[in-house]
């Protein structure tokens, strides 16, 4: 996903976000867990902050596609405590956030997701994934003591 856009005077510039949309990942993740948790928790964000859904896409034969999120998802991982630490700093900086808990590996249904996460207090939520969006600063802040994802 390219971060130019054309500039007033025809050319390309680089699109620079005072937003942010991350991905935090716990470390012990097989793969294909890795690429289910990212996409379930990315998939959140246009419902609830739909100004991170860009235009719709169309080819040189007119051919209509879905619009994607207007920016690029930065993914991170780190350990369990790193995943915790992140999840109360962006409940207390009241940024937009989605979970994946381990709970939901075991489910088949996005009724059956819901109440796994229902059922556990927000202090012992197992936490896999956490997606996090909101002003640069603030997200780089919750993600302190993580690393880029590999």
């Amino acid at each position: 996903m390219g971060n130019t856009h054309e500039n007033a005077s025809g050319g390309t510039a680089p699109v620079r976000f005072d937003t942010k949309v991350a991905v935090l990942l716990r470390d012990d993740l097989e793969t294909w867990q890795r690429l289910n948790v990212t996409a379930f928790l990315v998939s959140g964000l246009g419902t609830a902050a739909p100004e991170v859904i860009g235009e719709p896409y169309e080819d040189a034969d007119a051919t209509a596609y879905l619009p994607m999120l207007r920016q690029p998802v930065l993914v991170f991982e780190g350990a369990k405590e790193t995943l915790t630490a992140a999840h109360a700093k962006a409940l207390s900086r009241s940024l937009k956030a989605a979970v994946f808990t381990s709970d939901l590996f075991g489910t088949g249904n996005d009724r059956d997701n819901r109440a796994a996460v229902r059922a556990v207090g927000r202090d012992a939520l197992d936490l896999v994934g956490l997606a996090v969006y909101g002003p640069r600063n603030a997200v780089d802040k919750v993600l302190k003591g993580a690393r880029m994802h590999p």
